[in-house]
């Protein structure tokens, strides 16, 4: 019950709270620019308020307040992550440099959060140093020593490859809430309802948002939004002790950030791009897939991978 009321009262203030964000976010010049190397046609795009991710945050931490359940470590974390998104944003926008925080700075702040979140985690006694193997027969490995810096390693991916997939209206939102949903089903039958509130206030806080970031996007959540929704995907999947899951459930997320990779790799060893573009969604983009398309694709994908692991869990 108290899954479906921290939903509920996470999507209504996530809507009231971005209806009422987006003049102010258009008043302050919080707008989005479009770098030169994106696609041409997304330059209409240029101007839109950005940031937005402010109100689904918002709406989160006020759901599980609300409910009086929740996992506040996991919520902390993840709210660590939107702040370093906010200054990545604040650069952007108030100081108009249009890369933000340099890569080293980002990439540091990043580390060092991911690191002091796992400490917490252990030292509070949240998490344990086992994790489970999917799809195996009660498999479960403790990593010992090894796991604060694996656990680590794993936040910072997560975190980014979200980011990397927040480029097209509503993509990230979309594959998120139903990332979201999946965990909240797992936790809940796992009896966590701790975990189970946070992942369905997440999933009500995303889906007010994205009632605004459907194509054509009013608004764009920012790094605000993705890198907290990054490191609440991680944080979550950690504390339910499987984060290998997210190899299956988070497939687009992988699939973004290893068109990255293969991008730049192949280049440097070639001369020649393996994808007209990357991200892998502008390279279906570059094919003649219209935005809606990609996003209905790439969440159905999403869909699946989340109904294989719960049929194999």
């Amino acid at each position: 019950m108290n899954c479906l009321l921290a939903m509920a009262i996470g999507f209504a203030i996530s809507l009231v709270l971005t209806a009422v964000l987006i003049p102010i976010l258009r008043h302050l010049k919080f707008r989005q620019e479009i770098r030169e190397i994106g696609p041409q046609w997304h330059k209409g795009k240029s101007g839109t308020p950005t940031m937005g991710g402010l109100g689904f945050i918002f709406a989160i931490v006020a759901a599980i307040i609300a409910t009086g359940s929740g996992e506040w470590a996991l919520v902390g974390g993840a709210v660590a992550f939107g702040a370093i998104g906010f200054i990545d944003d604040f650069i952007k926008v108030a100081l108009k440099r249009n890369l933000g925080l340099r890569a080293w700075q980002k990439f540091s702040l990043q580390l060092l959060a991911a690191i002091v979140i796992m400490v917490i985690l252990v030292d509070g006694g949240h998490v344990e140093t086992l994790i489970s193997i999917p799809f195996s027969q009660g498999g479960v490995f403790d990593l010992g020593a090894a796991y604060i810096p694996i656990m680590a390693f794993i936040i910072l991916g997560c975190v980014n490859a979200v980011n990397l997939t927040d480029g097209l209206d509503g993509l990230v939102s979309s594959v998120t809430m139903i990332i979201g949903l999946f965990f909240m089903i797992i936790s809940a039958a796992a009896m966590n309802e701790g975990l189970s509130v946070s992942s369905a206030a997440m999933v009500g806080g995303i889906l007010g948002f994205f009632v605004f970031n459907v194509h054509p996007a009013r608004v764009f959540m920012g790094d605000t939004g993705s890198l907290f929704l990054g490191g609440m995907v991680a944080l979550t999947a950690i504390m339910m002790g499987n984060p290998l899951i997210l190899l299956v459930v988070g497939i687009i997320y992988i699939l973004e950030t290893l068109s990255v990779i293969i991008q730049v790799v192949g280049f440097k060893l070639t001369g020649r791009r393996i994808f007209k573009m990357s991200p892998i969604h502008h390279h279906f983009e570059q094919l003649g897939w219209k935005e809606g398309r990609i996003v209905w694709t790439f969440s159905a994908v999403t869909f699946a991978a989340c109904l294989l692991a719960l049929w194999r869990l």
